[in-house]
């Protein structure tokens, strides 16, 4: 009896994040039947990998810097790969991959829900023409961005998994974020959540006009700074609503000055 051998798919993994970079490409080195051709950290470089390495597979991260994710499917040719997304959007853009004939794996990724995307990428491309996968690539973009112009009429949540379950934290609540190692701390009056993204990730999906970098490790909500002190060496501490007390780093001080020019530092 002949047996069935399994085609190899080779793979491109695009994404900004280092450390979200490094466990997709341990992940997919433990995956039989994978052949890892690279990784890219930014849309020019991407495209440019692509082009040349042709994979059978891009794992595709939406927000990245020099533009999107979607930029990079826009400049896809006929001989487009199969995609599965990374991403960290809410509900609202999952409900659009769901409903598009591509798969998406959520951060922090999970091996056995990658690998389930893997296969259906292979079934995919077994079962479909690059042309047709082209025209799935381009109702799927156009589902997310109507979904992401929905959510961002809507009050900004985010959803983080506690104990197994998600939970909607509205940002009107959020107090201050805080790096811890390759996690988020998120305050809130008096609770707080640990959330798997980097803080440059976070940061990147925040409206600026309503939070505020103070520290390459703090982001706090501008309506929540109450004051300001003097620390030595002329530093600055920024206090918040809650009583904590945030350093403001060096190169974040010239931020804040003006945003608390109305309110006179504390004694």
């Amino acid at each position: 009896m002949n047996e069935i051998q399994t085609v190899s798919l080779s793979i491109l993994v695009i994404d900004d994040e280092p450390l979200a970079r490094r466990r997709l490409l341990r992940l997919l080195g433990a995956m039989p039947d994978v052949e890892v051709l690279g990784a890219a950290g930014n849309v020019q470089q991407a495209c440019d990998l692509i082009a040349e390495l042709q994979p059978d597979v891009i794992l595709l991260d939406i927000q990245m810097p020099g533009g999107t994710g979607f930029d990079i499917l826009g400049k896809l040719g006929s001989n487009a790969p199969a995609v599965v997304f990374v991403t960290a959007f809410d509900h609202y853009a999952l409900r659009a991959f769901e409903a598009a004939a591509v798969d998406y794996v959520t951060k922090p990724i999970e091996a056995n829900r990658l690998r389930t995307a893997i296969e259906r990428a292979r079934v995919a491309i077994a079962a479909r023409t690059s042309t047709e996968r082209v025209l799935e690539l381009n109702e799927t973009v156009h589902a997310l961005r109507q979904a992401l112009r929905k959510h961002e009429a809507q009050s900004a949540d985010l959803w983080i998994k506690s104990r197994g379950e998600f939970v909607r934290i509205a940002l009107d609540r959020v107090v201050r974020f805080q790096a811890e190692r390759d996690y988020v701390r998120i305050h809130i009056e008096g609770r707080s959540y640990l959330h798997h993204e980097s803080l440059a990730s976070l940061e990147r999906r925040l409206d600026p006009a309503e939070f505020l970098r103070l520290h390459r490790s703090s982001i706090v909500r501008r309506d929540c700074i109450m004051g300001l002190k003097q620390a030595p060496f002329a530093a600055l501490i920024a206090l918040l609503s809650d009583g904590s007390e945030i350093r403001v780093g060096r190169t974040y001080a010239r931020h804040i000055r003006p945003t608390t020019a109305e309110r006179p530092p504390s004694a």
